[in-house]
């Protein structure tokens, strides 16, 4: 007995034990034993082996918790050897913490890359604007709105050249300068039609028109005649075909 309370003594006031351990007892010495001249206290002895037993038995139950924790953050990591084990120690524990913080470490790095649940919804969202009914139609689609992209784009690029227009100016700025050319060519055609019909009200060249359109068709139908009876094609032979029939 002696001898395994002297080596239980050494343990306690090895560096490593914990301080609240190994307790000299205050009172009567009774169940204290002296050798080499010191006294060795273990009345506190038994009830720092129940908490260790306690502390063993919460370890176990850590280390479940953090196996459940593990499946959800690390489903394709199932081997686990400590599992097998009788006893958990605490560089095991350690071991799956870790394992863990990497896992988000990793998933903070890799955050701006989208998840599954955010490209269906790009995809759908594709599909909703541009009128897509299925999946296998989405390729298609992006190709033909990349063509019609490239030609508009050509097109505005065209248009900023010919009307001498900084690349920047928006197509709301494009258009109107469209509509404000297309104005000046209507005016300068009302302007010739005027000149041409000699008059500068429009109810005057509506009479115009009435009177060509009458006069047209029947002068038409004789030239068409002249050139049936003369055996020719060409307006211009009519006259000397006349002529010469005098």
């Amino acid at each position: 007995l002696l001898k395994v309370l002297s080596r239980i003594d050494s343990v306690l006031r090895s560096p490593r034990a914990p301080p609240l351990i190994f307790r000299p007892s205050k009172g009567p010495v009774q169940n204290s034993i002296k050798e080499n001249g010191q006294r060795c206290g273990f009345e506190h002895l038994p009830l720092t082996i129940e908490m260790w037993a306690d502390q063993l038995t919460a370890l176990k139950d850590l280390h479940r918790s953090l196996r459940k924790l593990t499946l959800e953050l690390l489903p394709w990591n199932t081997s686990d050897p400590q599992d097998k084990r009788e006893s958990i120690r605490v560089e095991d524990l350690q071991l799956i913490v870790d394992a863990i913080l990497e896992e988000l470490e990793n998933k903070e790095k890799n955050s701006q890359t989208p998840s599954l649940q955010t490209l269906s919804a790009i995809v759908s969202h594709f599909q909703k604007l541009f009128d897509v009914n299925s999946l296998n139609g989405v390729y298609p689609r992006m190709n033909e709105v990349y063509i019609k992209l490239g030609e508009m784009t050509n097109a505005m690029r065209n248009l900023h050249e010919l009307l001498e227009l900084d690349s920047s100016a928006p197509p709301t700025v494009v258009v109107n300068t469209v509509g404000k050319l297309c104005d000046i060519i209507k005016k300068n055609v009302t302007e010739q039609v005027q000149q041409l019909l000699g008059t500068q009200d429009i109810h005057s060249i509506i009479s115009k028109l009435e009177e060509h359109e009458c006069f047209f068709p029947p002068f038409q139908a004789l030239i068409q005649d002249l050139l049936c009876l003369l055996e020719i094609s060409n307006v211009d032979d009519i006259l000397p075909a006349v002529q010469n029939l005098k």
